[in-house]
């Protein structure tokens, strides 16, 4: 489960951890849509690059840093475009397209989630 602990809400119910390169270069490629969400897991901080070449659907995109507090976070991202954080981020948490607003998650939000 992933949650906002600023307000309670849970912004998804379950999710995956891509860990390796492959799972991280292959993210939401070549899927018809986002059977859970994933969180991207990196060693250190530093600003994260995504592409959304071969996604064909728009997604919500969080990024937290090392205390897992949303450092920056990108809505709608939209197929085949590129986006780079604007923060420093550890993890990446790519999720439906209006999960954010409907969560009510915003920048310096802590988020909970075991992986």
């Amino acid at each position: 489960m992933i949650k906002n602990k600023r307000n309670g809400r849970i912004v998804s119910e379950n999710q995956k951890a891509c860990r390796t390169a492959f799972s991280k270069f292959k993210g939401l490629m070549f899927e018809k849509k986002i059977n859970e969400p994933l969180i991207f897991i990196f060693e250190k901080e530093s600003f994260v690059p995504l592409h959304m070449c071969f996604v064909f659907f728009p997604i919500d995109v969080l990024f937290l840093d090392k205390n897992k507090v949303v450092v920056d976070k990108k809505e709608n991202f939209l197929p085949f475009t590129f986006y780079t954080s604007k923060k420093k981020a550890m993890y990446v948490i790519e999720l439906p397209s209006n999960s954010i607003k409907k969560s009510k998650t915003n920048i310096g939000d802590n988020i909970e989630f075991k992986i």
